[in-house]
């Protein structure tokens, strides 16, 4: 990973960031992109829920790139991905946007559906997870077990071998 490097993240890795603090030096160290739809997430939340994470402006003005998925993005993925329905919205549109890329990005993401879709669709070797990208920052954020790299590890292994027992 490359100070600068293209960054696609999802909802979950922008709240969790925030969270543990750890987003200012992710974001000044790669160039972060999302989709429209994991802004609109992230913007919005019951802020009466205990465990609630406040995303300001402030925060989501450190994104470099926001992009629209249009209906023929969606529809491309649908026929690409026969899982993309089990995706989260966000994630779902995230993915169908990095499709259509041919630029040598990296995606984070900590949700298996998720991780599985990326798996199915060869994106095993982009797919990092938050604690990797914010050690390359400098940063050394306590993190939910799923945005740690033995988590992402376990499951790349779990697939491997789901798939060679197919």
């Amino acid at each position: 990973m490359q100070h600068g490097q293209i960054v696609l993240v999802d909802t979950n890795i922008i709240i969790e960031a925030v969270r543990t603090c750890c987003w200012n030096a992710v974001s000044s160290h790669f160039t972060i992109e999302t989709v429209e739809k994991c802004m609109e997430e992230a913007r919005t939340g019951d802020p009466m829920r205990r465990q609630y994470v406040p995303v300001t402006a402030e925060d989501l003005g450190r994104i470099g790139g926001v992009h629209d998925v249009d209906r023929g993005e969606q529809v491309r993925l649908a026929a690409t991905l026969p899982m993309a329905d089990e995706l989260d919205a966000g994630e779902r549109h995230l993915f169908a946007h990095a499709l259509g890329r041919s630029d040598a990005w990296i995606a984070s993401c900590a949700d298996r559906a998720a991780l599985r879709a990326a798996f199915a669709l060869g994106w095993k070797d982009r797919m990092v997870s938050l604690a990797s990208l914010a050690h390359a920052a400098g940063s050394k954020p306590d993190l939910k077990e799923h945005f740690c790299e033995r988590w992402l590890s376990d499951l790349r292994t779990a697939f491997v071998l789901e798939e060679g027992l197919r």
